[in-house]
């Protein structure tokens, strides 16, 4: 991989701008890969501290980080609904849903490893995982405990059979009562860690209606037929109402709100084995409840 070193990167670490690039890869190995001459910046070898300038030729021999092999926790979790095939986890913000570089502990998959001794995976950093959920994303989540349940519910994710809903904030009021928007998603080559609306994208869907309106807020539901990366934030923000308190996509910081207003409030599927089916609920948590009473009071909508 090579690149140059562009003015908004100019100054900076060369260890914190191959972060950044390369989300992946935690900032230790990263380090590790400079020190081990994996890394050139201008044809010659470089060190951690060493700050970029500007039009400098980066070269990386890429290396795969080693694998995370995430350890039991102790963690309370919520457990909405449990049977011997599936959990249903309210999931609090905060807690990312799995190990990555950086954040290696303290996620659910940690607190599932200390509830339950197997778990049905295809890897072992993402025991029962079928989906996901951003980590400052409260709600809920479906834990595969079979491998019936893995691979039924696996396949009805990929077929759009799984209703998953949220609730969401977003700053601006929203011109229309209710919409669909359904523009292609992928990363953004200028920084790894986000994603963007690009042409050369996955499909994603995002369908909105208005709840409330509360001044210059809009409470709205959203329904995703489409799982990508980011989705609902990247969506909602390209089209100008970003989610409130998303620092990423969003725009000036809120006072009183410590966290992006975005809440997985339901989700609805045919149980695996029984096919039976299941819908559950989770209520707004408190945080998000005291920040919206803290609001003015809602103006005219026909969603009250």
């Amino acid at each position: 991989m090579i690149f140059k070193i562009s003015a908004e990167d100019a100054g900076k670490r060369i260890d914190k701008i191959l972060s950044e690039k390369l989300p992946e890869l935690s900032r230790s190995f990263v380090k590790k890969l400079i020190e081990d001459g994996k890394v050139k910046v201008n044809g010659k070898n470089t060190e951690p501290s060493y700050k970029a300038k500007l039009g400098d030729e980066v070269e990386i021999e890429v290396v795969s980080p080693p694998k995370l092999i995430p350890k039991p926790q102790d963690i309370d979790i919520k457990i909405v609904y449990e049977d011997d095939d599936i959990a249903i986890v309210d999931k609090p913000a905060g807690m990312a849903v799995h190990p990555a570089p950086g954040s290696e502990e303290n996620t659910l998959v940690n607190a599932l490893l200390s509830r339950y001794k197997e778990l049905p995976t295809p890897s072992p950093e993402r025991p029962g995982i079928i989906h996901r959920l951003d980590k400052d994303t409260s709600g809920l989540i479906i834990i595969a405990k079979s491998p019936l349940a893995y691979q039924k519910l696996s396949r009805d994710f990929a077929d759009r059979k799984i209703d998953k809903r949220y609730i969401a904030l977003v700053v601006g009021n929203l011109p229309l009562d209710e919409g669909v928007i359904n523009l292609p998603i992928g990363r953004d080559p200028f920084d790894r860690k986000k994603m963007k609306v690009t042409l050369g994208g996955r499909e994603a869907i995002t369908l909105f209606k208005v709840l409330k309106r509360y001044g210059n807020f809009t409470l709205i539901e959203v329904k995703i037929k489409t799982g990508r990366t980011h989705q609902i934030r990247v969506h909602l923000s390209y089209e100008g109402y970003p989610v409130a308190g998303d620092e990423i996509y969003g725009k000036d910081k809120i006072p009183g709100l410590n966290r992006q207003f975005l809440h997985a409030y339901r989700i609805s599927f045919n149980h695996p084995r029984t096919g039976e089916k299941l819908v559950f609920q989770s209520p707004l948590p408190g945080d998000l409840r005291d920040f919206l009473r803290s609001l003015v009071s809602p103006k005219g909508s026909s969603h009250s």
